[in-house]
């Protein structure tokens, strides 16, 4: 990405007319919207470093005009960007200048919560929370559980593959998810998975979830649904230095504990989210691990004990165990508030999220310390530790554009660290726009063009969601030749319809 690339594309008034008039045929007048004070909330996504007004903003509220809606916009040759609840942090709903912006937002009923198979039936615009609300009464409820789960909904938590807190012993969106109908770019139903344990042929369920909406537009979801346990605790545990904090992350797994959660945070993120959200964290240490257990009550304290051992031996300068639910929630309620407690502190933060072996993190963030300096930056850090998952908040002035320059370099060179240690450039957060360089860093040639190929199956004209996710061969090769200097503008590859 480029800061000097961050200039909107115009909008072609003729061909908006024509497309407005097309969607209109068959969509109520309210629901196709192209005023730009209609269509500004939709510019940009979490991500709202990189804006750009889509030409019209589509809002079905049947299946049926989802699948006129795609079919239009593929006899007229025009991009289609679905949207969700635009939580999104990689600018994997950013809209085209080209094209339809195509918002879910209506399809947020929960069909059905059946309880023998503990499962539940969900359209797209269902809330990530809500799943979890409306199967209370059965006992049960949603696994995943991103921090914007009050807010995010189903069908964008599939199209990026999200994790969540308790994402290390429950699994991300793909571990949680049995069966997706959709409808590809011609309007054609389709439908990835069944109810059952297997089904034949290749395993389209797992492409279909991460593919950032690329392949289909989702309508309908059938999502697993786990007991509630009888118990949780969970550990605050305090560390004199951040490293020590990352290698006892390593000693928990190594000593073969899967904790429900665990979650860490170094002092800078911890004075932003106490001040915000008053959790009782420990102020003087220079990280946190929040190390949860739930099961029987008996499982949880023998789990609690192991887990205290190996955290005592591994440097731990405090621990404190919750003790009563409410406490556990408060440890939860602030690491899950880290993201707006952090934007109190500054004009803007950059998010990132990138994956790497648990025994690198010590490594990994003495490397985010020297950016740090490097850069003039401050980066709090916050990481679902358990499987990798690092999120340092660079901090910034949007309104600076040479600290958005500065940042974007300083997130460049953290996600092909990633790479280098043995890891990958997102663990939940997707590519979108953000990443789309450092994947010609991560994978080959021959492995992009794979990759292109699956999706020319899907969408031979490249109308959903284009310019994300996968680079261009081209683009790449570029990459490959500057990148040392400054990365290529995101929005270069774009295609001009």
């Amino acid at each position: 990405m480029g800061a000097e690339d961050h200039v909107a594309t115009l909008i072609d008034p003729a061909r908006q007319r024509d497309i407005v008039h097309a969607l209109r045929a068959f969509m109520p007048a309210h629901a196709v919207l192209h005023r730009e004070e209609e269509t500004r909330p939709y510019e940009c996504d979490g991500l709202s470093a990189y804006r750009q007004l889509p030409m019209v903003v589509a809002l079905p509220e049947t299946e049926e005009h989802v699948a006129r809606i795609l079919r239009t916009c593929h006899e007229l040759r025009v991009p289609v960007v679905p949207r969700g609840a635009g939580t999104g942090l990689s600018g994997g709903a950013l809209p085209s200048a080209q094209g339809v912006l195509l918002g879910m937002a209506k399809f947020n009923r929960i069909l059905s919560v059946d309880r023998p198979s503990r499962t539940a039936r969900v359209q797209p615009g269902v809330r990530n929370a809500a799943i979890s609300e409306a199967a209370a009464s059965h006992a049960l409820y949603y696994a995943p559980d991103p921090s914007s789960q009050i807010a995010c909904t189903i069908g964008g938590n599939i199209a990026e593959n999200s994790g969540g807190l308790h994402c290390l012993k429950y699994g991300l969106t793909v571990h949680n998810v049995l069966r997706v109908r959709g409808y590809t770019i011609e309007g054609e139903p389709v439908q990835f998975g069944l109810e059952a344990l297997d089904s034949p042929g290749y395993d389209l369920l797992a492409l279909a979830i991460g593919s950032e909406g690329m392949l289909a537009v989702t309508v309908e979801a059938t999502v697993k649904l786990v007991p509630k346990p009888e118990m949780a605790r969970v550990i605050m545990a305090s560390f004199a230095e951040v490293e020590t904090a990352g290698n006892a992350v390593a000693d928990m797994i190594a000593a073969g504990i899967i904790p429900a959660g665990l979650e860490m945070m170094d002092r800078p993120a911890t004075h932003a989210v106490e001040e915000f959200v008053h959790a009782g964290y420990d102020l003087g240490a220079a990280a946190i691990l929040l190390c949860e257990s739930d099961g029987t009550p008996e499982e949880v304290e023998e789990e609690i004990g192991r887990m205290k051992a190996v955290l005592s031996n591994s440097g731990a300068t405090q621990l404190r165990v919750s003790e009563n639910e409410a406490q556990r929630l408060r440890f939860w309620a602030g690491r899950k508030a880290a993201f707006p407690a952090v934007g109190r502190i500054s004009p803007d933060y950059y998010c990132m999220d990138g994956t790497i072996p648990k025994k690198r993190l010590g490594e990994m963030l003495a490397f985010i310390a020297s950016m740090e300096r490097k850069y003039g930056l401050r980066c709090p850090n916050v990481f679902h530790a358990g499987d990798g998952n690092l999120h340092p908040l660079i901090l910034f002035d949007a309104n600076s554009p040479d600290e958005l320059r500065r940042t974007e370099e300083f997130a460049r060179e953290v996600l092909e660290k990633c790479v280098e240690v043995g890891g990958t450039i997102t663990g939940e957060h997707g590519v979108g726009i953000e990443k789309i360089n450092q994947m010609c860093v991560q994978f080959s040639g021959k492995e992009i063009g794979v990759f292109l190929g699956l999706k020319h199956a899907f969408d031979e004209r490249g109308l959903l969601n284009p310019g994300k996710n996968i680079p261009t061969l081209h683009r790449c090769a570029e990459y490959g030749r500057m990148h040392v200097r400054a990365a290529k503008p995101a929005f270069a590859d774009l295609p001009r319809f």
